[in-house]
């Protein structure tokens, strides 16, 4: 099966599972490592950054954290990177609930024959902290919260601003998150953050590929944990013909990989693990996924004749890269 369709498979499986599964009593608790929204009524799964902020300060004393509750959070704490060891990346580029919404807006885009946007190298590098910001926005607001520096209703920051919170409970029908809370100042102004973001979020989406992607604490969380991942992208140098095509069909526009002459691990911070690169490179071996060290998929003509994907400018086909970015061949 071409590793596009068996990702799109698996990611229509996840997200019903995850969007879903509670209807059905599949409750896989609070450190599922991407965005399985716990404002979705009947969720298979609650997204880990939410208990990240209900374990971080808020509402624990001294006592309850060296008890019970310090327990239970560091249980779900091990869950959480043990899930995000074994699977890596692959939670986003192929599980993500908010990842596959993003994918169907591209492709409506497509459809239409509208061409997308494009970050650069520098640009990606300008935008790259703001997903560290927002990771340390949601872990420091339950502290001041707690020594009663912040207003309560800051409780679950990053939660009350997530497009995910407003744009996931659409798929069943709860539009309420979308209307303004005008219970104090607080609410009202998170409430309207969460609106104007989760409408910029809907049109970066259908302009620019995993456009949220971009500053999504969860993807800072997996880079923190890189060390500890057993699935991981590898590049053969030596078999690379530096046509730059893992650069023009990755969804973040990550250069690294295409420009990288050492051989081993090519993961950048921003890959999602996609392997989208890996199904469009026609250089046998030159590119693959790897579980603890044993080959799961690896480049080849084959395997990108059939994942070869349509719509976006400058592909490269077998009769050599189009003009376009990253055409030229990288140092060696």
């Amino acid at each position: 099966m071409r590793l596009k369709l068996l990702r799109l498979a698996v990611q229509h499986l996840s997200f019903a599972i995850l969007m879903y599964g509670g209807r059905l009593g599949i409750r896989l608790g609070p450190a599922v490592p991407c965005f399985s929204c716990p404002y979705v009524y009947g969720c298979g799964g609650n997204c880990y950054l939410m208990g990240l902020q209900g374990y971080i300060g808020f509402g624990l004393s001294w006592a309850q954290i060296w008890g019970f509750q310090g327990l239970r959070a560091l249980f779900w704490l091990a869950v959480f990177v043990l899930l995000a060891s074994l699977l890596g990346k692959l939670w986003c580029g192929w599980v993500c609930p908010l990842g596959l919404v993003s994918d169907w807006l591209t492709a409506l885009r497509r459809r239409l024959g509208l061409r997308g946007l494009s970050f650069s190298p520098r640009l990606r590098s300008i935008l790259a902290p703001v997903k560290y910001v927002l990771l340390g926005y949601l872990s420091l607001g339950p502290v001041l919260i707690g020594l009663g520096l912040l207003h309560p209703d800051f409780y679950l920051p990053f939660c009350q601003i997530c497009p995910g919170k407003a744009l996931l409970p659409l798929f069943e029908g709860e539009t309420r998150y979308l209307a303004l809370e005008t219970t104090n100042a607080v609410t009202t102004a998170l409430s309207a953050t969460l609106a104007a973001l989760s409408g910029l979020t809907v049109a970066g989406m259908f302009l620019k590929e995993r456009f949220f992607c971009h500053f999504c604490p969860m993807l800072a969380l997996f880079r923190l944990l890189a060390p500890l991942a057993a699935i991981r992208l590898v590049k053969e140098p030596r078999l690379c013909q530096g046509c730059g095509t893992c650069h023009r069909v990755c969804p973040m526009d990550v250069d690294e990989v295409w420009h990288e002459r050492r051989p081993g691990r090519a993961q950048a911070g921003d890959c999602l693990g996609c392997g989208d690169c890996v199904g469009s490179c026609a250089a046998g071996g030159a590119l693959g996924l790897r579980f603890l060290g044993r080959r799961l998929v690896s480049s080849s003509p084959g395997l990108a004749r059939g994942d070869r994907r349509p719509g976006k400018p400058g592909a490269c086909h077998q009769g050599g890269p189009r003009r376009g970015k990253g055409t030229e061949t990288p140092g060696r």
